[in-house]
């Protein structure tokens, strides 16, 4: 129960009503981020966030918009605290809006324990550095790009691919191993058709009691685009730093939560940055991704994978040029890719973990994975640089070497990196592909890796043929 006796005073000084914003005088008192009840006579209750206080004036953002509302008959009580959400294990299994309101037919979520959506401060010596994989069951992940505890790796994509279907198979699949692992899918600006496969795809982690389900439609509200991630953040970090576990944050689309800001941003009449967005951008990205990481003392952990899309395919674009900032590395999805039938369409060259080294290798994944990854990032670069060389003076005239690049990439792509979309592989199986991309090529091309991983591992008489 809030003790603040200001909860109980009704402002109703509103001088005007701006898009998405309420402007209130007479506010004296009110603090930043304050949370309020707005009351409209012969309509439903409202609710608001305090965007900026000047003086005795405040600027009110409306969750759920000010359509409808006139200035006489609004009164706004403000809580004296900022927005707070019930936490716990009671949200698994359930499918809620952007605000967090049940669509799944139950009742609210409740709970004895609240806490702000915005998070609170971490001390940064309390951090402790990811380590151990997230093994998501997709190849192309798994085996280059491996994604770690504690970790944000985002996904860059361009209009029309899958990305929200390999969000929803990294969703379905990932876990840690031996761990207590929970996924929180927050879902923004999305068409109730891509919601529908979102429920579908996932339903079997809901129904099991691993996942949480935040769903904002593309005709909800623009302000609630912008506290979904803060809700499905704050109730992951309950999860992981109080209940013990591993929960992987999937937030997909970033792009539509920035030119969400943006909105927000010209409706206050700020003046614009970059493209039209305000110039905090960089640190708005940055308080929703660095929520992620391990804490020292405590067993659990949240890692992040955000899904954006690049306009145009631009990464210069502001939204994908900040988050690459921010994060650990990039999932790079490419349309040339895609266009050659393979899925998911991810361009390796592009793509990075930063972090790969904290939880790959001996003792965390398998002894040769860090240069079986290594090895076939060379071997890709050289096959591209062959295959540009083919379309010159065409294949008949290359080398023998070349020629087996050529083919290599196309084993890569064909057999490593294409899967099935609702297909799991294990890491075993994802680097035994590898081997056997590997084998195509002759053995003293192989120079990143030693003689005794080549004996052990390569596929053929004698771990491979002496070609």
């Amino acid at each position: 129960m809030n003790s603040d006796p200001r909860h109980l005073v009704s402002h109703s000084d509103i001088r005007e009503l701006r898009g998405p914003l309420m402007v209130l005088g007479d506010t004296a008192g009110v603090g930043w981020d304050e949370f309020a009840t707005v009351e409209v006579r012969g309509g439903s209750e409202r609710h608001g966030l305090v965007l900026e206080v000047d003086g005795d004036e405040t600027v009110l953002q409306v969750l759920e918009g000010t359509e409808g509302m006139r200035l006489g008959g609004i009164s706004v009580r403000f809580q004296g605290r900022p927005l707070h959400i019930p936490v716990g294990p009671q949200w698994l299994g359930r499918v809620c809006n952007g605000r967090g309101e049940p669509l799944d037919g139950g009742p609210p979520v409740t709970s004895e324990t609240v806490e702000p959506v915005s998070g609170w401060p971490l001390n940064p010596v309390y951090r402790v550095p990811p380590q151990e994989a997230v093994i998501t069951g997709v190849s192309a992940i798994d085996a280059l790009t491996t994604l770690v505890r504690g970790q944000k790796l985002p996904i860059f994509s361009v209009p029309g691919l899958p990305h929200l279907t390999l969000a929803t198979q990294i969703a379905a699949q990932s876990t840690t191993q031996g761990r207590n692992f929970r996924v929180v899918f927050a879902a923004m600006g999305m068409t109730h058709a891509d919601i529908a496969f979102i429920r579908d795809r996932l339903e079997e982690r809901s129904a099991a009691g691993e996942l949480v389900l935040l769903l904002n439609a593309a005709d909800d509200p623009v302000i609630e685009r912008i506290l979904t991630p803060r809700i499905a953040l704050s109730i992951a970090e309950n999860l992981a730093y109080e209940e013990g576990s591993d929960v992987l944050v999937v937030m997909s689309d970033m792009t539509s939560y920035a030119e969400a800001v943006r909105e927000v941003s010209a409706a206050r009449k700020e003046i614009p940055a970059r493209r039209g967005y305000p110039g905090y951008l960089y640190s708005d990205l940055a308080t929703l991704y660095e929520r992620c990481g391990r804490v020292q003392g405590r067993d659990g952990s949240v890692t992040v994978v955000p899904v954006l899309t690049m306009p145009s395919g631009d990464m210069t674009h502001p939204v994908p040029d900040l988050t690459g900032y921010i994060t650990e590395g990039q999932v790079v999805l490419a349309p040339d890719v895609d266009a050659r039938g393979i899925y998911p369409p991810v361009d390796v060259l592009s793509s990075l973990s930063r972090l790969m080294r904290s939880g790959a290798g001996k003792g965390r994944t398998r002894e040769d994975h860090l240069d079986v990854a290594a090895q076939v990032l060379a071997a890709m670069a050289r096959a591209r640089q062959a295959a540009e060389l083919a379309e010159l003076v065409g294949q008949a005239a290359l080398g023998e070497a070349d020629r087996a690049y050529i083919e290599f990439r196309s084993v890569v792509e064909g057999k490593l990196l294409n899967q099935g979309r609702e297909e799991y592989r294990s890491l075993e199986d994802t680097l035994a592909l590898a081997w056997k991309a590997l084998a195509v090529l002759p053995r003293r091309e192989l120079s990143m890796l030693s003689p005794e991983f080549l004996d052990r591992y390569l596929p053929g008489p004698a771990g491979g043929e002496q070609l």
